[in-house]
């Protein structure tokens, strides 16, 4: 206790007596005496009065701790001093004083126990904080002792702990910055196994966990490097990604998208693409076409290698225009195969991936979604793009070379190439090609002007030389036996326009698989061209005109020229209607029952024609294929394809038809329609300049350009000779090859106006009605040539002007002249049977012959009977009887019924008995009569029943019929 009291001393604690000294002054209050308490006690306690007089105490007595109540007081003292007053304020002030005690003492009185029991406890608390003092000396002198002989020692413990815990971790981050370092070698593996997503995927790990090292200063070095690695990893993902612009592999490819998918750029790459078909198209028609030029140039020149791809095309040779053109379609077909597969694959990945997506996933989807959006959109446009690249390429080289000078066969191998490249680009993104389309229409119009006024040229120059001998076909013979017009069946033509894909197309039958379906895995569309296929031969031409040489041998023993046959038989080899044969060959015993009128019984009924209507034919059917590849340029087609039968049919006319003496005979040979088309044909084809000097006015140059000079028979053609009836053979031949031509035409009319645009289709109708159908006109005026020389008309009106017509008695033999006649006839028939031998004569042939003859035997009858100076009854009764004899004989020479002109010879020599009423009609009604023959009726009519004044009343009816004429 005492060493508590003493430590208590040391800190300067004090008693609880003396503490109270310490007290704040409002505790230092004096505290009233024993004996002072007891007085108050013993005074008497008016609570209520004691309450007014503390009451009565003034407020600054309660103010604060500060107050001075002393100088408080003096204060209040009057100037002037009154004892008395003054003694009462004193009282009053001890009252107050009094009650003040008495108030607090009652209060401490009241208060004691509890301040007892307190400071009981502060006692204890002093004591206890000294004891407290007194152990916290003795820890601190303990702790001392341990800092110095524990506590240092431990730390310098943790402390290494600590350190190799540190320098743990920094091994660690050390291997991990070594193996960093180590990675560039690893990714050029994966780069050169083209493993492109394993590489960013290790690049991309790299470079996150260099992040997390970037505070060690070798590590920002390193950093750096992985991002020029990530570039170089991206450079040749781009160099991976053009590679499929020409040949196109899916696990390739997926490698590529899955690396850029990866990085992040899937638009981007998308866009990279794009660029990189356009650089493939052009440098790979750039390539092939200047590999084409340095070969044919045939020196390492490297100024072509500088040379814009549009200045390149124009130094392609014609030789090698079409091979290069095959491998430039063949190289562009590779490259849009790339991009349809490319498509393909983006549409299945599209496909298997659009699987429901969880809602965690949500976020990375949205991005996903916009980009396949993106790239299929991408991808639909640059078909378009890509496509009109190609157009723009091949537009360059198609009108860099001048193809007018291009073999035909050569010109139609470009028209096909470009034409399935035309379907191709149909496919590919559904376009029509109109640049190409246009720039192949330039090329057509130019070529085929060129080549068309050449082929008519060759044309004239093969009718000058044209000896027009009959070119020797088999009986079965058609036109689409011709290579020419092979493409009609669609087996001549390399590939399928798209005019024959699209009718192949409609047919219900099948449904052909498209060029990317065909050609998808292997194979090109375009390889075919470069094939030679092996022509088949045609075999249309006859050994030597006949079917065969025991057919021939059996006509001629078989033949009797006396036989007779009916009608139908005749029918079965020769149709009426056309004159040509059928086209099957005909059986012996229908050869055998010819009749001589056929003139055709050395030969079968093969179609008549000339090496010059084989050969317009065969330039028909050139024409028409390339018609039908190029449909933009039908109408010039089928306009020039109208000049070649124009001028074959100008052509014969001319050396055969063209006579002055049409006019006179008065038997109408050429018809309006036909004198028409020759006309045009001579105004708008035939260049009249060359022909004389009187062909009037000569047209511009350019006209001058589209026409051809008039063509001249060939001077090994003879037509005066009357031995081959003026050359009846070769008339045969010139004329029955343009109807066979015609008919030909006809045969082509419903695939002409399939091809022709519907504006021009008048021009082709009006071409067949007023052209074509006027070829078997020409028949009556190149016929009656011959038949007008052939008998001698002349002769027979000299025998009849010896006859005597005015006898008296009736005469039952006929005159000399009938017989002379009809002996002409006879010769002419053996003649005709002659010609036959050589040339088959159709029954048309034969019937325009025999009626000309027939016509012009009985007008020189009339003509005869007109000359007759004196006639009696008797001797129109002659009249009668010797034209009764030359029907009778003349119809056994020949079939044709009824008999030309029959009536017009009977008619007038009965209009010898007509009255004179019935005459003055008869004049008025018969207009076919000459002004002389009708005049000679009259005057000698004049005597028997007609006298002077009705003879003059006749006359003057006859002239005023003429005076319209003059």
């Amino acid at each position: 206790m005492q060493k508590i009291k003493s430590l208590m001393a040391r800190q300067g604690l004090k008693s609880p007596q003396e503490s109270m000294a310490d007290l704040s002054p409002v505790e230092n209050l004096r505290i009233p005496s024993k004996e002072e308490l007891r007085e108050l006690r013993e005074q008497p306690i008016d609570p209520l009065a004691e309450q007014e007089i503390i009451n009565s105490i003034e407020e600054v007595y309660f103010s604060n701790d500060s107050f001075d109540m002393v100088q408080h007081e003096l204060e209040k003292l009057p100037p002037v001093l009154n004892l008395q007053e003054l003694e009462e304020y004193r009282d009053k002030l001890k009252r107050q004083q009094a009650a003040v005690s008495k108030k607090v003492a009652d209060l401490i009185l009241e208060k004691q126990p509890a301040y007892v029991k307190e400071l009981e406890r502060v006692t204890a608390l002093q004591t206890n904080l000294q004891l407290a003092a007194v152990i916290c000396t003795n820890a601190r002198r303990q702790l001392s002792v341990a800092k110095e002989g524990f506590t240092e020692a431990s730390l310098g413990l943790l402390a290494n702990q600590r350190r190799r815990h540190l320098l743990t971790g920094l091994l660690k981050s050390l291997r991990t910055i070594k193996t960093l370092q180590r990675t560039d070698v690893r990714l050029s593996e994966m780069l050169e196994e083209e493993d492109y997503p394993g590489a960013i995927q290790l690049c991309l790990e790299c470079q996150k966990a260099a992040s997390t090292f970037k505070h060690y200063s070798c590590i920002s070095e390193l950093n750096s490097k992985l991002q020029d690695t990530l570039e170089q990893i991206e450079e040749q993902l781009d160099v991976a990604l053009s590679k499929t612009c020409k040949h196109f592999d899916v696990s390739h490819y997926t490698k590529v998208q899955l690396a850029y998918t990866l990085l992040g750029k899937t638009q981007t790459a998308m866009d990279q693409l794009h660029m990189h078909f356009t650089q493939a198209i052009h440098n790979t028609v750039f390539q092939v076409v200047l590999g084409y030029v340095e070969l044919c140039a045939g020196n390492a020149d490297t100024k072509f290698q500088k040379m814009q791809y549009k200045d390149l095309c124009t130094h392609i040779t014609l030789d090698s225009y079409i091979p290069c053109l095959t491998d430039l379609c063949k190289a562009l077909w590779e490259v849009m195969l790339s991009y349809h597969r490319t498509m393909q694959w983006h549409e299945e990945h599209d496909k298997q991936e659009s699987t429901p997506i969880p809602d965690d996933a949500a976020a990375g989807s949205d991005e996903l979604v916009v980009d396949r959006s993106y790239v299929k959109k991408k991808l639909e446009h640059g078909l378009t793009r890509i496509w009109q690249d190609v157009q723009l390429k091949m537009k360059a080289y198609i009108l860099g070379t001048d193809m007018s000078n291009f073999k035909y066969d050569d010109f139609i191998v470009v028209l096909d190439v470009i034409s399935r490249l035309m379907q191709v680009g149909e496919e590919f993104c559904g376009s029509k090609s109109e640049v190409l389309q246009e720039s192949i229409k330039r090329q057509s119009i130019n070529y085929f002007k060129n080549y068309h006024r050449a082929r008519l040229e060759e044309l004239r120059m093969f009718l000058e030389n044209e000896t027009w001998e009959l070119c020797p076909v088999k009986s079965n013979f058609n036109i689409a036996q011709l290579h020419e017009f092979r493409f009609m069946g669609q087996c001549r033509s390399p590939s399928v326009s798209p005019s024959r894909q699209a009718a192949s197309l409609t047919s219900p039958a099948e449904k052909e698989l498209s060029l990317f379906q065909e050609y998808l895995q292997e194979g090109n569309p375009f390889e075919m061209h470069i094939e030679h296929k092996e022509e088949e031969s045609e075999d249309v031409l006859a050994s030597n005109g006949y079917e065969s040489d025991e057919l021939e041998k059996s006509v001629y023993q078989d033949y009797d020229s006396d036989s007779d046959v009916p009608e139908e038989l005749k029918q079965d080899y020769v149709d009426e209607q056309t004159g040509d044969a059928p086209l099957k060959s005909v059986s012996r015993e229908t050869i055998r029952s010819k009749k001589r009128s056929d003139y055709s019984l050395n030969k079968t009924n093969a179609p008549i024609l000339t090496n010059t209507t084989l050969n317009v034919i065969r330039l028909v059917g050139k024409y028409m294929q390339m018609m039908n590849i190029l449909k933009p340029i039908a109408f010039d087609v089928i306009h020039c394809v109208s000049q070649l039968f124009d001028y074959y049919l100008y052509a014969v006319y001319t050396f055969f038809g063209r006579n002055d003496m049409y006019e006179s005979s008065g038997l109408g040979l050429i018809s309006s329609r036909l004198r028409t088309t020759l006309n045009r044909i001579q105004e708008s084809l035939i260049d009249m300049e060359t022909v004389g000097e009187n062909a009037g006015v000569h047209g511009p140059a350019e006209d001058r350009k589209e026409k051809v000079p008039s063509p001249h028979l060939s001077h090994l053609v003879v037509l005066t000779n009357s031995g081959t009836l003026y050359g009846l053979a070769q008339r045969v031949v010139a004329t029955e090859s343009l109807v066979f031509l015609a008919e030909q035409f006809e045969s082509l009319q419903s695939h002409l106006d399939t091809m022709m645009p519907a504006a021009k289709k008048p021009f082709l109708q009006q071409f067949y009605s007023q052209t074509v159908s006027t070829a078997s006109e020409l028949r009556k005026p190149i016929y009656w040539i011959v038949a007008a020389k052939a008998i001698d008309y002349e002769q027979m009106l000299l025998l009849m002007a010896g006859v005597k017509w005015d006898i008296r008695e009736i005469m039952s033999q006929h005159n000399v002249y009938v017989d002379v006649l009809l002996k002409e006839f006879e010769q002419f028939n053996n003649r005709l049977g002659d010609v036959s031998r050589h040339v088959r004569i159709p029954l048309p042939v034969s019937n325009v012959l025999w009626e000309h003859c027939i016509r012009l035997a009985n007008r020189t009858l009339v003509e005869g009977y007109a000359n007759v100076k004196k006639c009696s009854n008797e001797g129109r009764a002659l009249m009668q009887l010797d034209f009764q004899q030359f029907l009778i004989k003349l119809e056994k020479l020949t079939d044709l019924r009824p008999i030309p002109d029959k009536e017009f010879v009977e008619v007038y020599i009965k209009a010898y008995y007509l009255t004179e009423n019935d005459m003055e009609q008869f004049i008025k009604n018969h207009r076919e009569y000459s002004m002389k023959q009708l005049a000679n009726l009259v005057n000698v009519c004049l005597g028997s029943h007609i006298n002077k004044k009705a003879r003059q009343k006749l006359l003057a009816a006859i002239d005023d019929i003429d005076r319209p004429k003059r």
